[in-house]
């Protein structure tokens, strides 16, 4: 668990006239910022990642396309792991900001992709000038603040201060209690038996979030999490019981660019109560509220977060 760190940061925009954005603002900002960030750091414009001599040492595919390493000791017939970002769109379906209107959104960066933190905030100032949403709409990067709110970067001087936002898992762990209720809050997609379900049994909800957390241990935290007690942690994830559950599907579609095709992207909002020994799965659960669980989570899919 000490490996394992990240930061949360607060992007503040300002349309420079008017922005038409989508109600789920998610997928047009990770796409905007891939565009952006490919831009001002891809010395071979044009060329796909996968056939690029530079590809495992390029900031852009390591962060966007997050190539498995030749070494890897897992997922080898993969082609793709996590990426080490989770986009936090503004849950409002406002779609219409003009240049009296302000745009906050969180950007989650996992392991080393922190120290890359400069990039990020230079390809938005890029994405900016380039224009985004229906209309290309320009804006101006206000500042981005860290999650408590200090403010590390300002738009008008272009400065970043020095600034200390790393936390560990160990830093957001507390007293498990006997309930918890989750919220989830975006479209969530999980996969139980290669189907997605909004039937989430606690063991369904573990079972996901384990492997995400673990995958992005291994790949951008540089620890492979221990694997022996894996097998007795879902057995026991088991016995705990939901006692309430409020859940509903919501269907969503985006635009891919890169597949040239509108995408069904739908999945469950809405609440559920697990009750019975969270102390085994409590760290787990709170780091999900960071990370997001389920398919998507790089742009803002499968956000949730204690309500209890």
């Amino acid at each position: 668990m000490q490996s394992f760190n990240f930061a949360k940061y607060i992007f503040t925009i300002r349309g420079e006239k008017t922005l038409l954005l989508p109600k789920y603002k998610g997928s047009t900002l990770r796409g905007g910022f891939g565009h952006a960030f490919r831009r001002i750091v891809c010395v071979f414009r044009g060329k796909d990642c996968s056939d690029c001599l530079l590809k495992e040492q390029c900031i852009y595919s390591w962060v966007f396309e997050t190539p498995i390493p030749k070494d890897t000791q897992i997922l080898r017939k993969m082609t793709d792991a996590p990426h080490p970002f989770v986009i936090e769109p503004p849950i409002e379906e406002k779609r219409i900001y003009n240049s009296e209107n302000e745009l906050s959104f969180g950007l989650v960066l996992i392991g080393r992709a922190v120290d890359y933190l400069p990039y990020f905030i230079y390809a938005f100032e890029e994405l900016g000038s380039i224009g985004i949403g229906q209309g290309k709409g320009k804006f101006k990067l206000l500042q981005v603040a860290e999650d408590n709110g200090d403010v590390i970067y300002r738009g008008d001087d272009k400065k970043l201060v020095d600034h200390n936002g790393i936390k560990k898992w160990t830093d957001i762990v507390d007293n498990s209690p006997s309930k918890v209720q989750l919220s989830f809050i975006t479209p969530t997609r999980i996969k139980y038996e290669n189907h997605l379900t909004k039937n989430l049994e606690f063991h369904v909800f573990f079972r996901n979030i384990l492997r995400r957390i673990s995958l992005l241990s291994y790949f951008h935290c540089g620890e492979k999490l221990d694997g022996d007690g894996f097998k007795e942690l879902i057995e026991e994830s088991k016995k705990v019981k939901t006692i309430h559950k409020s859940l509903s599907w919501q269907d969503w579609e985006r635009y891919s660019n890169r597949q040239e095709t509108r995408m069904k992207m739908g999945g469950f909002i809405g609440g559920i109560t697990y009750e019975g020994d969270l102390g085994p799965f409590w760290s787990y659960i709170k780091l999900g509220e960071y990370v997001h669980i389920g398919k998507g989570s790089s742009f803002g899919l499968g956000r949730y977060e204690v309500t209890n």
